[in-house]
């Protein structure tokens, strides 16, 4: 399954910016993880925030619970999630050119 996911990142001000910087590493590298996995699709930033929209593929809710929760900013997220399914449209282009273009 995939879904459509939107995080919003909110780290306090207050935080030291050694903090700050070892948790954005681990952050990043968490995230490279899944996406050598596979299970973070792609990843966009939101220009001008401190945000992304993100396609991920999980078996299950609680599999893509689970991998969300494992960001390490996970505590100072705000997150929302779309599931997607294929729009005819997409199964039409694909049927007549032999796939999708690539983003």
């Amino acid at each position: 399954m995939l879904f459509m996911v939107n995080i919003e990142v909110s780290v306090p001000a207050d935080m030291p910016q050694k903090d700050k910087d070892d948790l954005r590493t681990r952050e990043n590298a968490r995230a490279m993880e899944l996406i050598g996995t596979k299970k973070m699709r792609r990843i966009w930033r939101i220009v001008g925030q401190v945000a992304n929209f993100s396609v991920w593929e999980a078996d299950t809710l609680e599999e893509l619970h689970a991998n969300i929760g494992s960001l390490p900013m996970y505590p100072y997220m705000k997150v929302s999630v779309t599931p997607l399914i294929e729009h005819p449209g997409a199964a039409a282009y694909a049927k007549a050119h032999g796939s999708m273009p690539p983003f």
